[in-house]
């Protein structure tokens, strides 16, 4: 086997890894993407002999292109119109199943993500979700070790004070999901008031494309009198699919049979504490078919 082929093979081999980490580190498909295109073409450059593990390599350039683009995105969010959320992901049935990685990717922690400091994620990221060691970390972000130990332990310390305090299983979202369906539908508020707690927060993105609120809108009343009372000056005919967005179960909603957006959610104590509608439209476009993610 020539060079070429045998490091060809081996990207393919971890590509969908490589994604998944690079997603992790930036919210974002399109840029997960790019960060693949740009460690193929570093990849290809490299001299296979000098490698001593392929997959471990291939993670520390995945993770040097994903820094250096996270630091380009932190001045496009700062000029984003309203407020930023993940690009959300169809994932296949096995995502889900594998909590240990649902979790990585749910809406709720990647916007815990957003908090940390590019390093921190980075840090974060390869310890805490993929198991990567200290010296192997240390060489993708141009750290020492014992820095390295520092920051993970600052940003595992800072993620765990703003993490669900507890993991909810997938029938009890979907059941939650299912009861706010119902109650969207029919613009019932008082069934939105049972089903959303008393601190939930509504995070909507419309990028400047979509209408969405401009900030955050906090509390269980506020957010339930928006909705209905939204519905009912649009007067239009609103229709929740549930589907499996981010390894979560999640709503797509249609308007007069349209995809309007996608909503994941933060469930706890069996009530809906995050509500995250995605309605951008150029986010949207990774929700037709499934994006394969894992941890190995």
């Amino acid at each position: 086997m020539d060079s070429a082929t045998e490091a060809t093979e081996a990207f393919l081999a971890y590509r969908n890894l490589l994604f998944t980490v690079a997603y992790e580190m930036l919210g974002s498909a399109a840029d997960a993407e790019d960060v693949l295109q740009e460690t193929w073409l570093r990849w290809m450059k490299v001299d296979l002999e000098q490698v001593l593990d392929q997959r471990a390599y291939l993670v520390r350039i995945a993770t040097r292109r994903s820094l250096d683009r996270l630091r380009t995105m932190k001045r496009r969010k700062e000029a984003y119109v309203g407020p930023w959320l993940p690009e959300p992901l169809l994932t296949a049935p096995d995502v889900a199943e594998d909590v240990e990685l649902a979790e990585s990717v749910s809406m709720a922690l990647m916007l815990v993500l957003e908090t940390l400091s590019p390093t921190e994620r980075a840090v974060f990221v390869l310890r805490e979700v993929f198991d990567v060691g200290y010296d192997e970390i240390a060489a993708a972000v141009g750290k020492t070790p014992a820095t390295v130990r520092q920051i993970a332990h600052r940003a595992r310390r800072h993620v765990d004070a703003r993490r669900p305090r507890e993991v909810v299983s997938p029938s009890q979202t979907r059941a939650v999901l299912a009861s706010f369906q119902r109650a969207v539908e029919t613009r019932d508020l008082q069934g939105l008031l049972d089903v959303l707690a008393p601190e939930v927060v509504l995070i909507s993105d419309g990028g400047g494309v979509k209408q969405a609120a401009p900030q955050p809108i906090i509390g269980a009343g506020k957010v339930a009198r928006m909705i209905v009372s939204g519905l009912g000056k649009a007067q239009i005919a609103l229709a929740g699919e549930p589907t499996v967005v981010n390894g979560n179960p999640a709503l797509l909603l249609r308007v007069d049979g349209d995809i309007d957006g996608v909503i994941a959610v933060r469930v706890e104590d069996a009530r809906i504490t995050g509500l995250y509608y995605v309605r951008n439209p150029r986010k949207l476009t990774r929700i037709a078919s499934e994006t394969p993610l894992t941890l190995r």
